[in-house]
């Protein structure tokens, strides 16, 4: 080897795909931890080891890379229908994930900002919302989705944030057969 010669050293190849979800995944830690305020682009590109600038590239935005978080929270939607409210009753009572728990941080820590509460919600009706509609039967399913939701996200954060107690444990097994009657109030066809 001459003087002017070096040695060759493997070129490392961009990973595109690697990156975008390392990205998404950093936001989606921050943005639970912190809410839509205290986390910034800066702060995102650090803990994913990427440039600021590919956030941008990759999700348009600050605002497009919250909107793409939520759709990945949001992404296990419970079905509440008359068929399977006995099943969603013992899930919302007897148990709860990490990815459920961190959900509800998301969209409590995100609150305080209209624009996030605007993005949070317009998925909720866009997607989950309207899908428990469609398999609601009767009239007025958008309307009993969205209360269905509603209770959904009270006992879970009642069990999950607040740690209630009597909504945890053994003992939330006797209520199982209580919240399957009140999903079931609402879910079915209230004209038959």
């Amino acid at each position: 080897m001459t003087a002017d010669e070096t040695p060759s050293t493997p070129v490392r190849r961009k990973d595109a795909a690697a990156t975008r979800a390392a990205i998404l995944k950093a936001a989606r830690e921050l943005f639970t931890e912190r809410g839509y305020d205290g986390t910034g682009v800066r702060d995102i590109a650090r803990a994913a080891a990427a440039d600021t600038r590919l956030i941008s590239r990759y999700f348009g935005s600050k605002e497009g890379l919250f909107a793409e978080v939520v759709a990945v929270a949001f992404e296990k939607s419970m079905m509440m229908t008359p068929e399977q409210n006995a099943a969603a009753a013992r899930e919302l009572l007897t148990s709860g994930s990490q990815a459920t728990t961190d959900g509800l941080l998301l969209v409590l820590r995100s609150a305080a900002n209209p624009r996030a509460v605007e993005i949070m919600r317009e998925h909720l009706e866009r997607n989950y919302q309207r899908r428990l509609a469609d398999g609601l039967p009767g009239d007025d399913t958008m309307a009993r989705s969205a209360l269905l939701i509603a209770f959904c996200s009270g006992i879970l954060t009642q069990r999950l944030i607040l740690g209630s107690r009597e909504l945890n444990g053994a003992e939330a097994e006797r209520l199982v057969p209580l919240l399957h009657a009140a999903l079931d109030a609402v879910a079915q066809d209230p004209a038959s």
